[in-house]
């Protein structure tokens, strides 16, 4: 077929694909794609508005046109295709977080992750992600922005794939800052919400909603009681087997025979989530898994599993019952 890619240029493709990630990553640090917003600028505007060197920014902005992240008009100036609009919703915030040094370093770990079983961050930090950002608020305003901005859609999608109005009361362990839980009382006003969270990420929690409780605290120590439901959207896959499993049996000691247990997570037929997958073992050491191994973990822990309910967002719903 003329034109066709040879598979060796496929191939070179992907491995330099780094490279498409960085220059979109320093295109959303310097805000290029809002600068953009009005219309094509010319590049001495933008090197002037975001303060960088002219001639060096001029060969970001090709690149980024290499990628069909811009455009670039005969008369020099550079506008947004389709894919550099998209660089002004969640996905920008994203871009800005997975170039940043931490985050960069560990997947040049992945070698060592995939040897050891260990995770690259802890490699390269000494630490884990959880207590590396405790200690420096920079990362983790990062990382919760980088969150905040991919949940958007995913949550609007949670909250409209279940019937959360058939509980009294919804309780989102390791909830964040409450934008899940605010969609969900927004289409259900009936129904009261508990977040729960670390302290120090429930502190900068300014739910959209009323209708919800605060409650600051570990999940592998204790959750709230009372619940009709116990939500965990993300978080299981942030942690190996043993670690799950802990934080759903503290889930399980909080609920009534009956009790609802709603996990949300990626669905593991879609290619992206093998890729999560590596992000996750260089990143906070968890796992995606399918349902099969959410069934698996449910049931160590005292719960069954009643059915998976995907979205198309590429995130599926995992409802189970407490025994």
């Amino acid at each position: 077929m003329p034109g066709a890619e040879s598979p060796s240029a496929g191939l070179l493709r992907l491995i330099n694909g780094y490279q498409a990630s960085q220059a979109i990553h320093v295109a959303a640090v310097l805000g290029i794609a809002d600068e953009l917003a009005g219309g094509p600028r010319a590049v001495g505007e933008l090197a002037s508005v975001t303060a960088t060197d002219e001639a060096a920014l001029h060969r970001l902005l090709r690149a980024l046109v290499a990628v069909d992240v811009l455009d670039e008009a005969d008369d020099g100036t550079f506008g947004l295709t389709t894919l550099g609009e998209a660089l002004r919703g969640p996905a920008g915030a994203w871009a800005a977080f997975i170039g940043r040094p931490p985050h960069w370093a560990s997947w040049g770990q992945l070698l060592h992750s995939v040897r050891t079983g260990e995770s690259g961050f802890r490699a390269v930090h000494g630490v884990d992600v959880w207590e590396y950002r405790a200690d420096r608020p920079e990362e983790a305003a990062a990382f919760d922005a980088a969150m905040t901005g991919l949940s958007r859609r995913v949550n609007a999608a949670v909250a409209a794939a279940h019937d959360f109005g058939r509980y009294g009361v919804v309780v989102d362990v390791g909830g964040g800052r409450g934008a899940l839980l605010a969609g969900i009382l927004a289409h259900h006003p009936s129904v009261r919400g508990v977040l729960f969270d670390q302290a120090a990420v429930v502190a900068g929690a300014e739910p959209e909603a009323e209708g919800i409780e605060i409650v600051a605290g570990s999940f592998f120590e204790s959750v709230p009681e009372g619940g009709d439901a116990y939500l965990l959207k993300s978080v299981l896959h942030d942690w190996e087997d043993e670690p799950a499993i802990r934080i759903l049996r503290v889930c399980r000691r909080a609920a009534r025979a009956g009790t609802a247990l709603l996990v949300v997570e990626r669905q593991y037929s879609i290619p992206a989530t093998k890729l999560s997958d590596l992000n996750m073992l260089v990143g906070p050491g968890g796992r995606e898994r399918t349902a099969e191994e959410y069934a698996a973990l449910l049931a160590a822990a005292g719960y069954e599993l009643l059915g998976e309910t995907p979205t198309a967002t590429g995130v599926s719903v995992f409802e189970a019952r407490a025994r």
